[in-house]
């Protein structure tokens, strides 16, 4: 049968549930919210004359979990207009109205009776063939179906989301003995395609993948830590992006996660293993300690660290596990972090790290990670059927750059064994057969496929025709043609792609003269243009050291060269005969919102945090961003219909000035970045090839370059209008001089001069316009200090 998914329901309202109803939301599912009904009630609501057969306080808890969704930082929904597709209602009053879904989420509380009763309230009303699953961190999936009907058995299975569920890429999929593979196959393939995540299929063993891994890997830190007698600072110092994983290391994850939360992850496994495996995750006692006190982290306010304000200054302090008392935050400086400093990447840091014998950092990291690759080997088969799913795991759920094996690879297979059995340990017999059959890693690529280990064998790894591997593209047929800035590479189907390489993916005078290659390359022999990457971020916008750099050395004519030349890589973009479209995620600023404001379409990914933000260092937008951003929302607004011009520029000018960042593409879209011609991926895998297709549908459809546009303006009145807002600002203490300054600025680019409202005029004057406006601008000494510290700092300067 062919599954669709067009309404789900989630039992629970806690901090999962409610994640999870909003990330349904967030992708357009309506969804209804339950959870149980209160037993007691309010003061407000016993003021409000209310009873307990009220509906208002039926559904209390649900509600109260839905409007809870708008304070929660970081924002699960991408939209305030999310929160509209969820419906709430109580485990009493609302069963039957789960025959109406879908998908019908289990989030309860982790106690297995709580969840059978549930699920046999369920049994009771859902209709046959809709999928019911369970988001589980680590209860047997199997016992959860004891004495459930065979038809639900055979829609069941685990779905356990990593928390919070927007931004988290992990989604492990659970089946049951009774599952039937037509549903496990269609919920892999809808949690890749639709929900956008990351896929692994596990085995229904305690905590399943990333949780079993990650949290034997956390307690053999602790260990450590407390064996080696290094600090908690000394060991998040370099358990972070030094060995390739998130910024929050090992203690700070603990007190984001809660160390409530993990105490009762790590029980989990601790009652339902033995040995030596069982001694691990006995929590230690100051942990314990801890958890009496109430130090649970973020939560609560304190846990491994404290932040204490003194005298208008921030100081963290690490908690000593020996005293409990919290002292100055330490690092570990030593001859192994230096040079792990200096390697590329993550594979060499750990290599340089582990190979530096007697350095305190070097042992450190070695014995925390030969337990935990030891640990993932023994638990392949167990845990899950191979290698890929293990790795995948801890990068998508753990955000690990590299995951265990690939770990193993990069410090050397053989020699760190050899190493691991010189220091007596146990090494799984499968890893010394692959040893002693002749293989020296668990991966290998060739020809830009990608093969790992299974018994023995090397196996093709598969993966979904929707992601292209821009690294893996190049590695097989190279590129058409580079410079250090950017790279044109053929992605097939007669399309070609445009990749930023810099640094932050910066825009400079290399990338300019490759956009305009590509584009007249494409023109000639391509159907069309995506201008996407796979980096970090897809552009921090213009080189602001280069920038600051010309105009602190008076080179004005060189500035104004390249900010014209910016200006006509826009233009070039924009009247391409062939379509090009730009897919921008994460952050895109400055100049990287004003390379995908005049394209064809842009294909944006969910997570996009696009804004127009030289206000912030002193500057409006030079590169064309402020021109393209009225047009389009001119555009958005006119359709053949009366609009208030004065509203459009006022819009604009506050958006610039105020230098807003979207915080997902929804909002983009809201802030009139995005319009109706442009589409948004939830899998930033699928991000280029959406793109690609976006081209390839254009190009089918007789893609014809947009004609020259005049452009209406609002003269001197929308001028006076808008630096009047300005100058209330001023008034009102929100605004330096400078700030008005900048603002009189963008103001006359935006009104078009000095000239009558409703006047047209032509694209370049508007050009010309915000090219005198930045130039003039970054001759300021007061911009030149902003530039300067926004470098420095990362962060806006107001002087």
């Amino acid at each position: 049968m062919k599954r669709t998914i067009k309404r789900a329901a989630v039992l629970g309202s806690g901090v999962m549930g409610s994640g999870i109803a909003a990330h349904l939301a967030n992708i357009g599912i309506p969804t209804l919210m339950l959870d149980i009904v209160p037993r007691a009630l309010t003061e407000a609501e016993e003021k409000k004359g209310l009873t307990l057969e009220d509906k208002a306080v039926r559904n209390r808890i649900a509600s109260s979990s839905k409007q809870a969704l708008l304070k929660q930082k970081p924002s699960p929904i991408v939209s305030i207009d999310s929160l509209d597709l969820i419906e709430v209602g109580n485990m009493d009053d609302d069963m039957e109205r789960l025959a109406d879904v879908d998908w019908i989420i289990e989030v309860v509380v982790e106690r297995l009776d709580v969840k059978k009763i549930v699920f046999e309230k369920v049994d009771q009303f859902r209709k046959k063939s809709s999928i019911v699953s369970s988001n589980t961190s680590g209860i047997s999936v199997n016992a959860m179906v004891e004495g459930r009907s065979e038809e639900f058995k055979k829609h069941f299975l685990g779905t356990h989301f990593f928390n919070p569920p927007r931004y988290l890429k992990l989604l492990e999929v659970i089946p049951t003995e009774h599952t039937d593979p037509e549903v496990l196959a269609f919920m892999k393939q809808f949690g890749e395609d639709v929900l956008g995540k990351g896929v692994v299929e596990a085995k229904d063993t305690p905590n399943f993948i990333a949780n079993r891994i990650g949290t034997y890997g956390l307690l053999v830190t602790v260990r450590e830590m407390l064996k080696g007698g290094y600090s908690v600072g000394e060991v998040d110092s370099v358990t972070g992006p030094l060995i390739g994983r998130p910024k929050s290391a090992t203690f700070r994850t603990l007190d984001v996660v809660g160390l409530d939360t993990f105490i009762h992850v790590a029980r989990n496994v601790y009652e339902q293993v033995e040995g030596a495996e069982k001694d691990v995750f006995d929590i230690p006692e100051f942990m314990l300690k801890m958890q009496e006190n109430g130090w649970l982290g973020a939560k609560s306010g304190q846990g491994f660290f404290l932040k204490k304000k003194e005298k208008g200054v921030s100081t963290i302090y690490q908690l000593n596990p020996e005293t409990l008392e919290y002292e100055d935050r330490g690092k570990l400086k030593t001859p192994a972090v230096e040079l792990a400093k200096q390697a590329k990447g993550p594979r060499n840091k750990l290599k340089a790290l582990v190979n530096m014998k007697g350095d305190r950092a070097g042992d450190l990291i070695w014995n925390i990670l030969k337990p935990a690759l030891l640990y993932s080997a023994e638990l392949v088969g167990e845990i899950a059927d191979d290698i890929v799913a293990i790795d995948q795991a801890m990068k998508w759920g753990f955000g690990w750059e590299i995951g265990p094996f690939e770990t193993w690879d990069a410090i050397g297979l053989r020699t760190s064994v050899d190493r691991m059995k010189e220091e007596g340990e146990d090494i799984p017999s499968w890893v010394l057969e692959l040893l002693e059959s002749g293989h020296e890693s668990f991966y290998k690529q060739d020809n830009g496929d990608v093969f790992y280990l299974v018994n023995n064998e090397y196996k093709k790894q598969e993966f979904n025709p929707k992601e292209i591997n821009i690294k893996r593209l190049k590695d097989v047929q190279g590129v058409i043609k580079k410079n250090t800035g950017a790279s044109l590479v053929d992605i097939g189907d007669g399309v070609a792609l445009l990749e930023f390489h810099s640094k932050s993916n910066a825009i400079g005078f290399d990338t300019i003269q490759m956009v305009n290659y590509a584009v007249e390359e494409v023109g000639k022999n391509y159907e069309g243009l995506v201008i996407g990457n796979q980096g970090k971020n897809f552009s921090v916008g213009a080189n602001l050291a280069l920038m600051l750099m010309e105009a602190q050395d008076d080179n004005f004519f060189e500035l104004d060269m390249v900010v014209k030349m910016f200006q006509d890589m826009g233009t070039t973009i924009k009247y391409s005969d062939k379509p090009v479209v730009v897919a921008p995620f994460n952050m895109t600023l400055g100049g990287g919102a004003e390379v995908s404001l005049p394209a064809a379409a842009i294909q944006a990914s969910s997570e996009l945090y696009m804004g127009l933000v030289e206000f912030g260092v002193g500057l409006i937008p030079g590169g064309g961003g402020t021109k393209e951003l009225y047009l389009k929302e001119l555009r958005n607004l006119a359709k053949g219909i009366n609009f208030d011009l004065t509203k459009v520029a006022n819009d604009v000018f506050e958006k610039v000035a105020m230098a807003k960042v979207s915080t997902s593409a929804q909002e983009a879209r809201e802030n009139g970045f995005l319009d109706a011609n442009d589409r948004i991926s939830v899998n930033p895998d699928h991000l280029i090839h959406d793109a690609k297709q976006r081209v390839l549908e254009l190009a089918k459809a007789g893609y014809r370059a947009p004609k020259r546009e005049k452009i209406p303006v609002v003269g001197d009145a929308g001028y006076a209008a808008m630096v009047l807002g300005a100058k209330t600002l001023q008034f009102g203490g929100y605004a330096s001089d400078h700030d008005v300054k900048i603002a009189e600025k963008l103001a006359y680019v935006l009104s078009g001069g000095r000239i009558k409202e409703g006047t047209l005029i032509d694209e370049q004057v508007m050009l010309d316009l915000e090219r005198e406006a930045f130039l003039s601008l970054i001759a300021e000494p007061l911009t030149q200090a902003r530039m300067q510290h926004m470098l420095l700092k990362g962060k806006p300067l107001r002087n």
